[in-house]
């Protein structure tokens, strides 16, 4: 299960980036995942939930925004979805294809709980 080293990550990379001074917690974490990444979500959110717990990110909501894979033709230039792991392009059968998106793993926001509000 690589989710909980994933979720060890992302409860990393937000502690760098939360104000030292200000002790709010955390309501919620937005993430970018793209299909080839391999991540499943629920399985994410719950060794994310494990590992916050009594911290300041206890009770912070994972959203995750999940990223299509899409590839692009080298032959005849079109961008199209990847589904059922078919590489080729749908315009003109070419087999000369790269991926554009569908690889991602991003933390893209932290939204903090407003000044005084307790962690739930």
């Amino acid at each position: 299960m690589h989710e909980l080293s994933i979720a060890q990550s992302i409860f990393d990379i937000v502690e760098q980036h939360l104000p030292k001074e200000n002790g709010s917690g955390v309501k919620s974490v937005r993430l970018k995942i793209g299909e080839l990444a391999g991540v499943v979500p629920d399985s994410l959110e719950f060794c994310f939930s494990a590992i916050t717990a009594g911290t300041r990110l206890q009770g912070a909501l994972l959203d995750i925004e999940r990223i299509p894979l899409v590839c692009s033709c080298g032959e005849c230039g079109a961008h199209f979805p990847v589904r059922d792991s078919v590489f080729l392009c749908p315009r003109c059968g070419g087999s000369r294809t790269s991926i554009l998106t569908g690889r991602e793993l991003q933390v893209i926001e932290i939204e903090l709980n407003e000044e005084g509000t307790e962690l739930s």
